[in-house]
């Protein structure tokens, strides 16, 4: 274990240390002489000489600690070192950690502990998460010296893995126990969007087309999807949240307005939107042109189609999938699922490594530092003192 200081130039401040002992110099003593007219005739005899003299050790050396722990806190002091280096076992939530501790061989000096947020003892109950088992992987591996030996023991069903398997730092004795990973809440089904459409002079040929759409968004025995078609001149619902615009020419103020609050806007390829935002394909056609872009806008979300709503600029609205492909550009999906099995994701090494971070000693020095001054308060102040420095 190492001191340092990150800001080591601040340790010029120890130069105010000469500040107490100079007050116990001025006045370490309060006796003023007094002129005798008696006296004044006697031949002066040469003074004798004064030694450096400090009254008050106890109260001086409280001082000057003061100083120079304050010195020392505006160079931010840190310790480097003094790391555990004793082997650590993970445990994966959903494996019998009584039953594994009883069979697996470790070190008698490892460390037990969950791979959970905040990583508890094993004698604790993890609270129930949905973190990313790769995260905590990684997040672990950064945080033990390089040295120290890493044992996870994961269940034969893991949740939460990414798409790949992990890369750490060091190799990993990977043991897979019976059990499975508590399986994180089920999203509930989303319904599919109420659809409102707001369209201008000459587009009321594209309604069809997306009155089949909604159709077929339509769930068995559940609550219809609605679809409002208006035109453009009819205000929309104050819940709307799916906008479509069949307008041509500069959409409205009010409608980039809406849109920025929060709302998904769909675009007719002959709309222009001021400030529009660059837009990614969001869907594409068999030869890989894109039928439908879109990026964010605000809080909300813009959308567009590149081709007019007629089969002859557009083939794919005669499709069976024009509905879902609508769907997924209005409502993205949702996350990829993350279950695997432990066998097959064992964390490979060689990844890089990180160094350990020091530990920052600046809220003890702090401590110490107002424990000192009333220590010192008390010493200058107190009744047993006669003259004070």
């Amino acid at each position: 274990m190492s001191l340092a200081f990150l800001i080591p130039a601040a340790l010029a401040a120890l130069a105010a240390l000469l500040l107490p002992l100079l007050i116990h110099l001025a006045r370490r003593s309060e006796q003023r002489p007094t002129e005798f007219a008696a006296l004044r005739w006697l031949r002066q005899k040469p003074k004798p000489r004064h030694r450096i003299r400090f009254d008050e050790w106890p109260l001086l050396l409280v001082r000057l600690l003061l100083v120079a722990l304050m010195a020392a806190l505006l160079a931010r002091p840190v310790l480097h070192g003094g790391e555990s280096e004793a082997p650590y076992v993970a445990v994966v939530p959903g494996v019998d950690a009584a039953q594994v501790r009883a069979s697996v061989p470790v070190a008698a000096n490892a460390r037990w502990h969950w791979l959970a947020p905040e990583f508890p003892q094993i004698d604790t109950q993890p609270a129930a998460s949905n973190a990313s088992i790769s995260s905590l992987l990684r997040d672990l591996d950064a945080h033990l010296p390089p040295g120290v030996a890493l044992t996870v023991i994961a269940p034969e069903r893991l949740q939460g893995a990414d798409a790949q398997r992990v890369v750490l730092s060091r190799r990993v004795d990977w043991r897979v126990a019976p059990g499975a990973m508590p399986a994180p809440a089920a999203l509930p089904a989303t319904r599919a969007p109420d659809l409102v459409v707001r369209h201008g002079v000459g587009a009321e040929s594209a309604l069809p087309y997306l009155r089949a759409a909604v159709a077929a968004w339509q769930p068995p025995g559940n609550v219809p999807v609605a679809l409002d078609t208006a035109p453009v001149a009819q205000a929309w619902p104050g819940k709307t949240k799916h906008l479509v615009w069949l307008a041509p020419g500069t959409v409205p103020a009010n409608v980039r307005d809406w849109t920025r609050a929060g709302g998904t806007l769909l675009l007719a390829a002959n709309a222009r939107l001021e400030d529009a935002p660059p837009m990614a394909a969001l869907w594409r056609d068999e030869a890989g042109d894109a039928l439908i872009e879109g990026a964010a806008y605000g809080h909300g979300r813009v959308l567009r189609f590149t081709r007019a709503l007629v089969p002859q600029a557009m083939p794919a609205l005669l499709d069976a999938d024009f509905a879902q492909h609508l769907r997924r550009a209005l409502e993205p999906a949702g996350p990829p699922p993350t279950r695997v099995l432990a066998k097959a994701h064992a964390p490979a090494d060689g990844g890089a490594a990180f160094p350990i971070a020091p530990r920052d000693v600046q809220p003890w020095l702090a401590l110490a530092i107002a424990l000192l001054f009333l220590v010192e308060r008390w010493l200058a102040t107190g009744p047993r003192r006669a003259v004070a420095p």
